[in-house]
This record gives C-alpha cells, sequence and structure tokens, in this order.
C-alpha cells in the first residue's frame, strides 16, 4: 500500500485532502495527515469521506526535525503545506528517508541547496507546484512549446495571477477579502522586485513597489491593475527564453487595491521587526498617528491626507476610514508588531462571510511574430470557489494531488530540486486539471 504524508491542514488544503482521499479509495493508498492541531487534521478527514482504513490524522510540529523523520519515514511520498521555513527540516528528512516531497512555495536558497544531494539519492523535490507558482508555469511553458514548434519568435510575457473576491460577493471599498494566508498578504512584495523590459533590467524596491503597477484587462471582469512580483529575470532561463526582451510576472488586484495599499507600506504599518510598547492598551486612531509627523492643528485624517498628498475627503481616506484605522476601538493585541497589527484588523474588514465566493485570475499576455505576422496572444484562466471548495484551495491543491499521483504512479522520473517546467509534469497535469474545469480560455489577434 502506498501511503502519502500531508503536512498541514490550512485553508488551503481542503481540495487536495479531498482529492487525496478520494484517490486512496480509488487506489487502495493510505493518507496521513499531520498538523499541529490533529482535531482540525481528523475534521477535515471525516469531512471529505475518509475512512480509518485509508486516512490518520496526527500532530506534528513542523519546526522539530525528528517529528518529520518519524512521519516522513513511514511514507512513500510527501507534501508540505506547512509554512514555507517548516519546508527545509521536511525536505531534510526526505532526503534521509529517500522520499519525494512537494510545496507549493517558491525555492528558497536553503531548499535548492539541496539540489545535488537530491540528485544522488535519486529524490524529488518539486516546489511551485500550486496556482502561483504552479499552474502559471505550466500554462507558460505549455504555450512556449507550442509557439516553437510553430518557429514562432517570443518578444514579450507578461503574467499576472491574483486570489481576488468574486464580484457578485465584493461589497467592501477595497474590493478584497482574505483567500489565502493573512500574514502572506501584509508581508507580500518585501525585498526588490525585478523585472526585464523592452532588454532593460528593472529592478523596483519595496518602497516604490505600489506606485508601480500595469493595467490589466480581463475580458467579462473589467479593469484590474498588476505589480511586479520577486525576480521574474531568472525565469528567462528557467521558461527557455534567454533572449526575451520583455519578460513580467506580477500580482493582480482590482484597480485602485495598489494606491491604497501604498499607504500602509509609506507609513511604515507593514513592519514586522519593532514591537508597539503596550499595543493592547492603545486605540487604532493612536496606532495611525505614531506614523504621523506631530501637529497642534491637524487632525489625524488631515495629516495622513497630507502625507499622501490627497483631499481629506479623498477615496484613498474614505478606505483607511471604513477600516477603522481612525477609530477609538482598542487593539487588544499585545507586544505586537505594525505588521501583526495591521493584520489583526484586517482579518476582522476582510474576512470571507457565510456564502461568499472567492474566484482566481491568471492571464498570460504573449507577444511573438513568425514569418508573416506579429501577434499577441492573452490566455485567461478564472476559477470560481463553490460550495465545496474555494478557488485557492481548488487551484492550490488539485495540481499538488495529480503529481503526487504521477509520482506514485512511476509517471514523473525527474529528481532534485524542480519546478513544474518540465513537459513530463505540465502535460498530464494541465490535461487533468482541464478535465477538472481548471481551463485557460484563448485570444490571437494582430499587433500593430
Amino acid at each position: 500500500m502506498k501511503r502519502i504524508l500531508l503536512l498541514g491542514a490550512g485553508r488551503s488544503a481542503d481540495a487536495l485532502i479531498d482529492y487525496l482521499i478520494q484517490l486512496c479509495h480509488k487506489e487502495s493508498f493510505h493518507l496521513t495527515v499531520a498538523d499541529f492541531n490533529k482535531e482540525i487534521a481528523q475534521s477535515k478527514i471525516f469531512a471529505y469521506g475518509g475512512q480509518e482504513t485509508h486516512s490518520t490524522a496526527v500532530s506534528i510540529d513542523g519546526n522539530d526535525l525528528q517529528q518529520c523523520r518519524q512521519v516522513v519515514q513511514e511514507a512513500d511520498i510527501a507534501i508540505s503545506l506547512l509554512p514555507p521555513a517548516m519546508h527545509i527540516n521536511i525536505a531534510k528528512a526526505c532526503l534521509e528517508a529517500g522520499k519525494s516531497l512537494l510545496t507549493a512555495s517558491y525555492v528558497s536558497t536553503e531548499m535548492q541547496a539541496f539540489h545535488d544531494e537530491a540528485k544522488r539519492r535519486g529524490v524529488l523535490l518539486l516546489n511551485e507546484m500550486g496556482f502561483d507558482p504552479g499552474i502559471d508555469h505550466m500554462s507558460i511553458m505549455q504555450t512556449i512549446e507550442r509557439l516553437n514548434k510553430e518557429e514562432a519568435i517570443i518578444t514579450a510575457l507578461r503574467s499576472y495571477a491574483g486570489g481576488l473576491i468574486a464580484p457578485l460577493y465584493d461589497n467592501n471599498p477595497w474590493h478584497y477579502k482574505f483567500t489565502w494566508n493573512p500574514r502572506n498578504v501584509v508581508l507580500a512584495g518585501k525585498g526588490t522586485a525585478k523585472y526585464v523590459i523592452n532588454g532593460q533590467p528593472k529592478y523596483v524596491p519595496y518602497h516604490r513597489l505600489f506606485g508601480h503597477t500595469e493595467d490589466v484587462h480581463i475580458e467579462g471582469l473589467g479593469e484590474y491593475e498588476g505589480y511586479p512580483n520577486r525576480d521574474s529575470i531568472i525565469y528567462r532561463q528557467l521558461y527557455g527564453l534567454p533572449h526575451i526582451p520583455t519578460l513580467i510576472r506580477g500580482t493582480l488586484r482590482k484597480k485602485g487595491f495598489c494606491a491604497a495599499w501604498d499607504t500602509f507600506v509609506q507609513l511604515g504599518m507593514t513592519d514586522d521587526e519593532i514591537i508597539i510598547d503596550n499595543s493592547e492598551k492603545i486605540t487604532y486612531r493612536e496606532f495611525t498617528n505614531m506614523f504621523l509627523q506631530y501637529s497642534r492643528s491637524l487632525l489625524v485624517e488631515e495629516k495622513l491626507a497630507k502625507l499622501m498628498n490627497v483631499a481629506p475627503k479623498s477615496e484613498l481616506i474614505d478606505k483607511i476610514r471604513w477600516l477603522g484605522l481612525f477609530s477609538h476601538e482598542k487593539i487588544g493585541l499585545p507586544h505586537a508588531t505594525p505588521a501583526q497589527i495591521l493584520q489583526h484588523l484586517l482579518e476582522q474588514k476582510w474576512k470571507l462571510e457565510e456564502g461568499d465566493r472567492d474566484m482566481v485570475i491568471l492571464q498570460h499576455k504573449f507577444e511573438y511574430h513568425n514569418a508573416e505576422n506579429n501577434l499577441e496572444l492573452i490566455s485567461d484562466l478564472v476559477v470560481y470557489g463553490d460550495e465545496h471548495h474555494t478557488a485557492m484551495a481548488k487551484t492550490v491543491g488539485y495540481p499538488l494531488g495529480i503529481a503526487t499521483k504521477l509520482i506514485l504512479q512511476g509517471r514523473i522520473q525527474l529528481t532534485g530540486v524542480q519546478i513544474p517546467t518540465s513537459p513530463q509534469i505540465y502535460q498530464p497535469v494541465l490535461e487533468e486539471l482541464a478535465q477538472l474545469g481548471i481551463r485557460f480560455r484563448e485570444k490571437i489577434q494582430p499587433v500593430e
């Protein structure tokens, strides 16, 4: 009996647990779901029809290498949805035991350092196997493969992805609700984003990131904006396009979100290092005022408007007011960083309500030319959540589940630290995703 280990039973794990339980029933496999909270793992197993003969819940601390070794030793393959920093202990345990590991996280420097050892041991450490990163890589590679067969010359690739609230449930002035890890949203973009346009490298430091946007139109949904995400330049090599003049990967938000979020960046509210003294006793208004210059005459709202160069009755100030950052409510969160305080507030204001549905959007825009024409190919993916799973859980979980099945069936033979840019991964995964209703729509048009 093949034994699958899933580490982490958080909000992104639901669809994956559902998929894996069905797989275990069909193939007589066994699934172990390990989480810090065993009861959560057990409840999700039961929710998706898991039986004791095919499914087990256990408690684990991902920071405890010995515990990781123990659960990995009993499995044939491991999937980690734990926080990215914990992947390293899991990877070490997998290497020692000779077991493959899948994650949906970006390849870290620490993970990449395992490549040679994983090759020697015949172990696959497959990362970036979710939605973004994951489905984006696979669909891009499939399109590149097709254009190469047509002998087309690709001159530009813009790829934007976002997890958002579905239009029917978009009922707040930010046009945003949390559909995945709130902490990751609050800390998104830290570091310097890099991309290349018309052959010129561009570097965007964090303090300028949310003012550095590009308009993105999604057919049937309207206007969005994208900001650059991490290092796009490295994907010239990873996508096999070493000389492409323009390549940018970014994050998608509704129009106006980035300018408003930039307020928090400029104030310093996304700082996760300093601790606010007596943070549980101060009000949100006092918290906001901490980041503003002293004035005898100006109100907090007026000082913030002056800093951001907008009118006190502007849409931006209205968004900040709606969140409650001018309120006299006490924070109630002790020994907290500014980022933790901001997250604490946003989790109350941006939470998914009962019955809400999310959506994910992914758009690739290729520019290329062949012997006759200059063309633009726009490839869109829009997936909605339903009564069973969020769109984010589906698009993160299903690729991981499908790849797990393919590895156990011996259909993926790669070793070392990998991302899903190989046809033996992306071809069968995208094929099954389409069967599950996750498919792209395409439009090709001439470029003047």
